[in-house]
């Protein structure tokens, strides 16, 4: 394995790209390095290295409540470091740290539950296609995308994501406290630049990789403790998703999403 330095450092774990299970941001692999980074003698500060537009709730809340177990403990301070982008899933992530920082430029935000879908029950009858489904329970197949979306069937979704959406809501809260300003729009699913999350209270300050270093050891000193992937199953994903674009299909497992934009999620 890598060898890690022996003097103070700040323990970088990379939160990059769609956050789900079967990606390299996936709960496991983020939380046994926030674990790695945590323990180490000479990590001066744990630093998650965000670049995400969000994915999976359930891996979103997996890492959240990893990191405020952390943070309870006390021992070292955990800082969340959004770059480009630190969206839906990936916000609900750093808003469990002890303080976020972000670029001017930053995208931050974007607290919300999407599901996304398309329905062909039209095209199916102008092209003369019978469509077959049986089910055992009724509502097996409520959101079959060759179905019409009904008046209850909206309704009952629209009560599953209004519950994710209050659950990401909560925790949001639960992380920043007091921070974060008494503005509706922060919950409302929008998105704003670094330089004006400060105001709203979604971020703490403004700054980089190099400059958060030097202000710990006047020097940039840092260490990715993110565990490797390893090679044949990161050919394999990529073998994968190629399949998956050339086919014309996405490869979320989940319908409910934290992301900007993906079927269901954050």
């Amino acid at each position: 394995g890598r060898g890690m330095p022996a003097q103070p450092h700040l323990g970088i774990v990379t939160v990059d790209g769609v956050i789900a299970s079967d990606s390299p941001a996936n709960a496991e692999r983020i939380i046994s390095g926030l674990n790695r980074a945590w323990e180490a003698e000479h990590t001066e500060a744990v630093l998650l290295h965000i670049n995400s537009p969000g994915g999976s709730p359930v891996q979103s809340q997996r890492i959240y409540a990893e990191i405020m177990r952390l943070r309870e403990a006390g021992d070292k301070p955990i800082i969340a470091l959004i770059e480009d982008i630190g969206a839906s899933g990936a916000y609900y992530i750093a808003a469990a740290a002890d303080e976020i920082a972000a670029s001017p430029a930053s995208l931050v935000g974007s607290i919300g539950v999407i599901y996304s879908g398309f329905g062909f029950e039209r095209a199916i009858d102008s092209l003369g296609i019978e469509r077959r489904v049986l089910t055992a329970g009724e509502n097996k197949a409520f959101l079959d995308p060759f179905k019409p979306l009904d008046e209850d069937t909206t309704e009952f979704w629209q009560q599953v994501l209004d519950n994710t959406h209050q659950q990401f809501i909560d925790d949001v809260v639960a992380g920043r406290g007091e921070r974060l300003s008494d503005d509706d729009e922060i919950f409302s699913g929008l998105i704003w630049s670094g330089e004006q999350a400060i105001e709203l209270g979604l971020i703490d300050r403004l700054d980089s990789l190099e400059s958060l270093s030097r202000s710990y050891f006047d020097e940039a000193r840092w260490e990715d403790y993110t565990p490797a992937q390893d090679p044949f199953e990161r050919l394999s994903r990529r073998f994968a998703q190629t399949a998956a674009q050339l086919l014309g299909l996405k490869g979320s497992p989940s319908p409910v999403s934290l992301q900007m934009p993906s079927d269901v999620s954050y």
